[in-house]
């Protein structure tokens, strides 16, 4: 059999500089060659497939669906699959068992012996494929029981809630009887699987709602009858390690889960209503790792010039938005562009989103007197290079960054406003002297994210002139273009949108907007001379909008949407 490197040299254009990168980062650290190659970004995903495939002789397939029958959930424990790396598929059009891990003989052939599927077709695939798959499998299941999962909560007693308080390994793989917590691990897993960021359990006079935030965007998922609700909260607080006996206050806890391949941190906060507590649960995935800062939609220009400002030696760079805007995954991305043994990187959050190998993190602790204010005044006598304070909340802290910034330091942070220049008026606002401002800040990040166009179900259209005045365009400027939208598919949900790209406004602050910051901090005033500076050209979020919209990658609905 050939090796897998003399394949993607000769075939995929892989230098012998890179084969040898790799061999040095496997003798060091171990690993494989071609995933490797993959993380030092020399192959893409799609080429390690094709030379494994290659290599091994089996089809490739890109894309497993998510509907299959899962006529193999009862016979095959999940463990084994996701062990293995194989998934049986069957679909109206065809069978066959993918693999990511093509040499396991003996398991194919056990799974082939299991489900009766001697001799049937087996396809190359890659391992996250597999996971989703099989994923989708037992969640579809599991969907088919909710329920009577609820009925069986009527029978249920709830003292039992109180003597599973262990958590299993693997949610998928928890088999407790008690209905509370299969709703509980249902709700969870399902929401794992859809990549969504939040989960809401809303009390109603007559009903309990759960709703999941994917992309941004709110979705029910289930609606249990009232007599769930104690149970339901109650199973959460014990997981999260709260007081199940104070429904009066709010409560803050956290609960860490693996859901198969995924390491799962939830912050869970509880608050009294007037038809008893509500949940809302925000998922952090440990194990995803850090988006590049090429793939968070700046532009070729915005890119240049933010690459430049990140390399600065001291300064503060503020980015705006939001919650939820992808302020703290930008931020990231900087750092992870900036990390190296010769500097000294410290950062004080609330929460720590993000584990980042050779930077310091810590962790805001209220509780115990340690607030941004108080990290960072340590912090400072750390030996800092660069310092990332995750948000400044007043003015103890924001002076404290701007002393930082004026010593010698590089200063990353986050505010809450609406645009860039508003970020301005939002410091002086705090107390912060506008000399200090003009002195201390660097360049504003404003941002918001928009859903891209699910690629699956892309389709071009041209929009009508009523639809174009009424979001206040110019008919004229879009006459005879095409722009794109999705037409809704399994793949995202039936909403044509899939993942979510940044759409950015960056001002730096030139030596004339210094001086015009220093006679007032009227937002308006301070945007119109960021707009019209030839040293930045900046653009504003709308325009950055609809700049992706011309190139295909969201929809006007969006962008109008967010900005």
């Amino acid at each position: 059999m050939r090796l897998l490197g003399e394949i993607l040299r000769e075939s995929f254009g892989v230098s012998a500089e890179s084969i040898e990168a790799a061999l040095a980062v496997q003798r060091e650290k171990g690993g494989r060659i071609g995933e490797i190659l993959v993380q030092l970004r020399r192959i893409g995903e799609s080429d390690l497939l094709n030379a494994r495939s290659q290599q091994c002789g089996l089809e490739v397939v890109h894309t497993l669906p998510t509907d299959f029958a899962p006529f193999f959930v009862s016979h095959v424990p999940i463990g084994f699959l996701k062990k293995f790396k194989m998934v049986p598929v069957a679909t109206p059009a065809e069978s066959y068992i993918a693999v990511a891990e093509p040499f396991y003989f003996q398991q194919l052939d056990d799974l082939q012996r299991r489900i009766q599927w001697e001799g049937i077709k087996t396809v190359l695939t890659s391992p996250n494929e597999v996971f989703v798959a099989i994923h989708a499998a037992y969640n579809m299941t599991r969907q088919e029981v909710a329920d009577q999962v609820m009925q069986d909560m009527d029978e249920d007693n709830p003292e039992s809630i109180l003597s599973e308080i262990e958590e299993t390994s693997d949610l998928l793989d928890d088999t407790s009887d008690a209905p509370v917590i299969k709703l509980v691990n249902l709700v969870l897993s399902q929401a794992v699987r859809d990549s969504a960021s939040d989960v809401h359990i809303e009390s109603y006079k007559d009903r309990v709602k759960i709703r999941k935030r994917v992309d941004g965007i709110l979705y029910d998922m289930y609606s249990p009858p009232r007599h769930v609700q104690g149970k339901l909260i109650s199973r959460i607080k014990i997981m999260a390690k709260m007081d199940i006996a104070e429904k009066r206050l709010p409560q803050d806890g956290r609960i860490e889960i693996r859901i198969a391949d995924k390491n799962i941190d939830i912050r869970v906060s509880t608050l009294p209503t007037s038809f008893g507590e509500r949940v809302v649960m925000r998922l952090l995935d440990k194990s995803a790792s850090l988006v590049p800062l090429t793939d968070l939609g700046f532009s070729a220009e915005d890119l240049d010039h933010f690459l430049k400002l990140i390399r600065a030696p001291h300064g503060i760079i503020l980015v705006t938005g939001p919650t939820g805007s992808g302020k703290t995954t930008t931020l990231y991305s900087a750092l992870g562009i900036i990390n190296n043994p010769d500097i000294n990187i410290i950062t004080v959050e609330d929460p720590i989103e993000y584990q980042m190998q050779g930077i310091s993190q810590v962790q805001v602790n209220p509780k115990i007197g340690l607030s941004f204010a108080n990290g960072l005044r340590t912090i400072v006598r750390q030996d800092p290079d660069v310092i990332l304070v995750g948000e400044i909340r007043d003015l103890e802290t924001a002076e404290i960054a701007i002393q930082a910034a004026l010593t010698g330091h590089l200063v990353f942070s986050t505010l809450h406003t609406n645009d860039a220049a508003s970020a301005i008026t939002r410091l002086i606002d705090m107390g912060v002297e506008p000399f200090l401002v003009s002195s201390a800040v660097n360049a504003i990040l404003a941002q918001r994210l928009v859903r891209k166009i699910c690629p699956y179900c892309r389709e071009a259209y041209v929009p009508t002139d009523t639809f174009l005045e009424k979001v206040g365009l110019s008919p004229a400027e879009f006459a005879g273009r095409e722009l794109y939208r999705g037409a809704g598919c399994a793949q995202c949900l039936q909403t044509g949108y899939k993942g979510r790209i940044g759409i950015f406004e960056l001002m730096s602050l030139t030596p004339a907007m210094k001086g015009l910051i220093l006679t007032t901090s009227d937002a308006g005033q301070i945007k119109e001379q960021a707009l019209a500076s030839r040293e930045t050209g900046m653009m504003t979020l709308r325009q950055d909008g609809l700049r992706k919209v011309l190139s295909g990658q969201t929809t006007l609905e969006e962008v109008f949407r967010v900005t």
